[in-house]
């Protein structure tokens, strides 16, 4: 499985990559299998405020439809509209393919985020589990 270290992870298997107060969010290489082959995403609208563990996205695959969740608060300033057309980029390219930006309205929620090591910890016990 691949969990690039650059990255923040949350539970609901979000990734964050924070470029200055900008966040990139997607979905992890794991969550884009668990969903099998992606069909549509409904991105935030641009210009949404968000508080963290909000309901933001939802993202629908052959298989179910999932929500995607809010890492970090603050206000939507784009959207991939990539995946308008082309919704399967999340398949091929998990880590490339954000759904949406988020300006931080505060950066310290970052360091509650998981980094690729406890995020792998974190899939192992979810799978001892089941």
């Amino acid at each position: 499985m691949n969990l690039p270290k650059n990255l923040k992870y949350t539970r609901t298997h979000e990734w964050v990559k924070v470029k200055d107060d900008i966040a990139a969010v997607g979905i992890s290489d794991y969550a884009q299998e668990a969903l099998g082959d992606i069909v549509y995403v409904e991105p935030p609208e641009t210009g949404e405020e968000v508080k963290k563990g909000d309901e933001v996205a939802t993202i629908e695959s052959v298989k179910a439809a999932s929500s995607s969740y809010a890492p970090i608060s603050g206000r939507v300033v784009e959207v991939n509209k990539d995946l308008d057309e082309t919704p399967e980029l999340i398949n091929q390219k998990p880590y490339e393919a954000f759904i949406f930006k988020i300006k931080m309205s505060d950066p310290s929620e970052i360091e509650e985020l998981m980094d690729a090591g406890a995020y792998e910890k974190y899939l192992e016990q979810e799978k001892e589990s089941h």
